[in-house]
């Protein structure tokens, strides 16, 4: 039972990534899926959450209108996609379920609360200027 991460890479200021999140043994569906990401030297934030429930999305102040967060239950994958991506978004992103929540509140972004204990490796993004 795992999640993997996948799509990162290396890309211009401006430019555009889809980053994938994959799930084997179990599905994504049945709870809450957050993207996090870390960048060097600083602590690991949310950057964006979908519900299970009903698909709602939330973003971090910072990815908002240019990150999307989205579903494919058929494929039980988990995407995002980051369009005007700048330096400051270079990080190692993960995708994370969470155990029992299936909807993003307003404390989304709080691993513990939103009890985000299944994580996988990470996939890095590094943007260029």
């Amino acid at each position: 039972v795992q999640l993997q991460a996948s799509g990162g890479g290396l890309v211009q200021s401006g430019g555009s990534l889809r980053l994938s999140c994959a799930a084997y043994g179990l599905t994504l569906d049945d709870h809450a899926i957050g993207w996090f990401r870390r960048a060097p030297g600083k602590e690991r934030e949310g950057v964006s959450c979908i519900s299970s429930t009903d698909s709602r999305t939330t973003y971090a102040d910072s990815v908002k209108g240019r990150f999307a967060i989205f579903k494919d239950n058929v494929k039980n994958m988990v995407y995002l996609q980051m369009n005007n991506l700048k330096p400051e978004d270079t990080a190692v992103y993960y995708c994370a379920q969470s155990l029992s929540r299936t909807v993003c509140g307003d404390r989304w972004y709080i691993t513990s609360f939103m009890d985000f204990n299944r994580w996988g490796p990470g996939t890095l993004v590094t943007v260029s200027s």
